[in-house]
């Protein structure tokens, strides 16, 4: 029995980076060897097995064969003959297929320390082809490595995978896994230059594809292209460092802009509503979590008026803060606040613009926190009137708040 560590530790360890990941690939054993070591099985398709103590991940080495369509396709082979080549053959890049043995000596049979020095995402072979998620995964790496190059035959090979047809049969949890990741990246916007270059964003995400070439009024919008804002719109929520919700909702703030009817172009009036209704559409194909889908929503709905806060009026913001559940959920409120501050600065020239809504709408929010909405209740002979009766006093607090003109808050 053989241990070798391998993939990302290998890797990252090179790049002299830290790695969360710490996996295992066993030569020479079988599941008998394993259980009698006290190794628990936790694998299905193939064996995968938990240490007794630190319950890292060691499976045995193993082949696979290409049995079908879609990343489910496959059939298994996990042997004591599997020699840790044909193990490391199956997996995606360079980089990712070499192992260290227990005296540190680096098994690299395809090159990938040479690659990493050269910084170029390479497939190691043509069962590449065989796994349409490997697509999703060099794009996130690509993401994460925004200094590395994709090698002219890789981008080659994926093209010809989503011109068969082999992209179409990804599922939807599995789209939504990786492109989740790829937007925690640093520069998530590469995961989405490199699917488009291969044709695969058009497939997998066409909301999105079909931003690129809709003009917007320049004066707004300096670079022009809605496809290219909203890549520096991402772009700037991982430069903030923001949650996945966030960087969701910037993603899918504009869709509607593609769907602006070519006659009013570059305006895109009343394209919010339009893309609520594409995010709606985007978030059930790929079965986004709510916390992502619901501000995503709140997002493409309500940021044209949170960018036009110094201009509202008190009776407008408060109805604002109270559509969008500012009161009960203030965590996710900045967040859409968050979402919209990358709005703002993702334009090209204004990433270092001072954006106000954000500390005026807070001001209102405390505004209205401060309203005691009990003790306007209990003063209430009339029950009916309670709602306009909070919503008027809270109205006059952020009038005072705003310095507009009115009464003072009811208290």
């Amino acid at each position: 029995m053989q241990i070798y560590i391998v993939g990302g530790a290998v890797r990252d360890e090179l790049l002299g980076r830290p790695s969360a990941d710490h996996d295992y690939v066993v030569v020479g054993a079988t599941p008998e060897a394993m259980l009698a070591k006290g190794f628990r099985p936790v694998g299905k398709d193939f064996p995968v097995f938990l240490h007794p103590k630190t319950h890292a991940e060691y499976a045995l080495a193993r082949t696979e064969r290409k049995t079908g369509r879609g990343y489910h396709g496959f059939s298994f082979h996990a042997a004591p003959e599997v020699t840790l080549e044909e193990d490391l053959a199956r997996r995606d890049l360079t980089i990712n297929a070499m192992a260290k043995a227990a005296d540190g000596s680096l098994v690299d049979p395809f090159g990938g320390q040479q690659d990493l020095q050269a910084k170029i995402l390479r497939h190691v072979g043509p069962a590449f082809a065989e796994d349409p998620v490997r697509i999703l995964r060099i794009a996130r790496f690509a993401a994460r490595f925004h200094d590395f190059s994709i090698a002219p035959e890789t981008q080659a090979l994926m093209r010809a995978m989503v011109a068969s047809g082999e992209v179409d049969h990804l599922v939807a949890e599995r789209v939504w896994q990786e492109l989740a990741k790829g937007l925690m990246e640093v520069q998530p916007s590469r995961m989405f230059g490199v699917l488009r270059d291969c044709g695969a964003l058009a497939r997998l995400l066409p909301e999105v594809d079909a931003l690129f070439g809709v003009a917007q009024r320049a004066d707004y919008h300096p670079e022009i292209d809605t496809g290219i804002h909203t890549m520096l719109v991402i772009d700037q929520s991982a430069r903030r460092n923001f949650a996945l919700p966030v960087r969701f909702a910037a993603l899918t703030h504009d869709l509607g802009k593609a769907t602006t009817p070519a006659n009013i172009l570059p305006r895109h009036l009343g394209h919010e509503e339009r893309s609520v209704q594409l995010t709606e559409q985007l978030c059930a194909r790929l079965r986004v979590p709510n916390d992502c889908r619901d501000l995503a929503l709140l997002t493409a709905r309500y940021h044209g008026n949170i960018h036009r806060a110094a201009e509202l009026r008190a009776s407008t913001i408060v109805s604002l803060l109270e559509k969008t559940d500012a009161l009960r959920r203030p965590e996710r409120f900045q967040q859409l606040l968050d979402a919209c501050l990358c709005d703002y600065t993702g334009r090209l020239g204004w990433h270092d613009r001072n954006y106000e809504s954000p500390a005026r709408l807070l001001a209102a929010l405390a505004a209205v926190n401060a309203v005691e909405a009990g003790k306007i209740a209990a003063a209430c002979a009339d029950k009916g009137s309670i709602p306009a009766r909070i919503h008027a006093a809270r109205v006059s607090a952020v009038k005072c708040c705003l310095n507009e003109p009115g009464e003072q808050p009811e208290q």
